[in-house]
């Protein structure tokens, strides 16, 4: 009788323990997996920070805030204020048409233009820069006759930017509850108020992070600029057209080839400032989701 019994807790607990100790084998590869991947990961990635800070802050100096480059020489004022108003620029034409899109996704996502422009949206994503930088390049630089010019770059920028606000719109839209729309929807308030007025507010904080990803997006561009903007060792007038424009990308790709140090040096300078200006975004977006993190929480 104690053999049968011996034998049938065997049978039971036997495929238990195999079972068990077949996950955690597999538990703990996978664990060793991602842990060695995240390692790869952060080694690259602290690498590149660490060498572009060393040596672009060595670069660094007042001579390179407040003087024009000269060739390869000189400072990079002229490619700071370039790519400031580029990029901003791009990020405001791009900024109506994405929230308007991103609420036509999430608030009619039932209407016929809905998949198309979801699909549209998809792809856009995928399209190269210098697609985008060439398609600018036909239709503005040519067609147009706007030649070299902000106006050209900013709508490109503006472009490549449009799909990361309009998604980014449309979950953070999703995200606002039902009952809310229907709360507003039981008082009488038509379906745009409700949208402005409660479902809008409610997902802004998303929509900015969404907005500052697309800036540090632009901020790092260079293919569709070299097609637009062109290159200048002048501080931009203000001329929206006809005129071309410096930018930091652009110092990063041209004087690094170089075989002087003075080049190099400016070419670590200005990879610094890069690096440093889409870091500032990714902190700032960090703090809007912590921020809207915290306040859902206290709600």
């Amino acid at each position: 009788m104690d053999v049968a019994m011996a034998e049938v807790r065997a049978a039971i607990v036997t495929p238990n323990f195999v079972n068990s100790l077949r996950r955690r084998v597999f538990n703990g590869l996978g664990w060793a997996l991602v842990t060695i991947a995240f390692l790869i990961l952060g080694a690259a990635m602290v690498s590149i920070l660490v060498m572009v800070f060393l040596r672009g802050a060595h670069a660094l100096n007042l001579k390179v805030f407040t003087t024009t480059t000269a060739g390869m020489t000189g400072g990079l004022l002229n490619a700071i204020e370039g790519t400031a108003a580029m990029s901003f620029g791009g990020i405001l034409v791009a900024i109506p048409p994405g929230i308007a899109a991103g609420i036509y996704l999430s608030e009619f996502r039932r209407g016929l233009l809905a998949p198309i422009l979801r699909f549209l949206s998809d792809v856009l994503v995928g399209v190269p820069s210098i697609v985008v930088g060439y398609f600018a390049y036909v239709t503005m630089v040519v067609d147009l006759g706007w030649h070299f010019s902000a106006a050209a770059a900013a709508i490109a920028l503006a472009i490549i930017s449009l799909p990361y606000i309009t998604r980014t719109t449309e979950v953070a839209l999703r995200a606002v509850p039902n009952t809310l729309r229907e709360a507003g929807l039981g008082l009488g308030v038509n379906t745009g108020t409700v949208i402005m007025r409660i479902c809008l507010p409610m997902a802004m904080p998303s929509i900015l992070t969404g907005i500052l990803l697309a800036l540090s997006v632009s901020v790092g561009e260079t293919a569709p600029l070299i097609y637009t903007a062109g290159w200048s060792d002048y501080v931009w007038t203000g001329h929206l057209t006809n005129e071309p424009v410096g930018y930091l990308t652009y110092v990063i790709w041209t004087a690094i080839t170089e075989p002087y140090e003075g080049a190099h040096a400016l070419a670590y300078a200005a990879a610094f400032l890069v690096t440093f200006f889409v870091l500032l975004i990714s902190v700032a977006t960090r703090i809007v989701i912590t921020r809207r993190s915290s306040a859902g929480q206290r709600t």
